[in-house]
């Protein structure tokens, strides 16, 4: 095993964190901008997303204190786009999502044989961000611009 490299490590933490929280921003928001038919499981949908979101920050910031880090009260940019149709919100969740996904890839690399459990939780944070775009992509099939 490779030693862990804390400081790269404690720094995609803190990335982590301020993605994720400023994902509870975004989905809080996007939740009350749903309108239309499909609006109640819509929204029910964003808000389970942004309360994933903020436990996915808790977990990333109670390993970057176990690892003697200190948790950054930043959030990552937000930029509003005032597009709020549904097809809109999706698209932008998805990216969200991705955004994401790199962050957890990057944290894989940087533990790699050097933290068995930091290693797992990369892992399954990966699978989660991945499936919540295969969803994202599934909800975006019947929907085009404009609608």
């Amino acid at each position: 095993m490779q030693e862990l490299d804390l400081e790269k490590t404690t720094h995609i933490l803190n990335s982590i964190m301020e993605a994720e929280l400023a994902g509870v921003v975004r989905y809080t928001h996007y939740s009350l901008m749903v309108t239309g038919p499909n609006r109640i499981p819509i929204v029910q949908f964003l808000k389970a997303q942004a309360t994933e979101s903020l436990l996915h920050a808790q977990q990333a910031g109670e390993i970057l204190t176990g690892l003697d880090g200190h948790p950054s009260l930043k959030i990552a940019p937000l930029e509003e786009t005032f597009k709020h149709s549904i097809y809109d919100i999706l698209l932008e969740s998805l990216n969200h999502e991705q955004a994401a996904l790199n962050l957890y890839k990057q944290l894989l690399e940087v533990v790699t044989d050097a933290s068995i459990y930091l290693e797992e939780f990369a892992r399954t944070m990966i699978g989660q961000e991945e499936l919540h775009g295969m969803e994202l992509k599934k909800m975006l099939r019947d929907y085009h611009p404009g609608q």
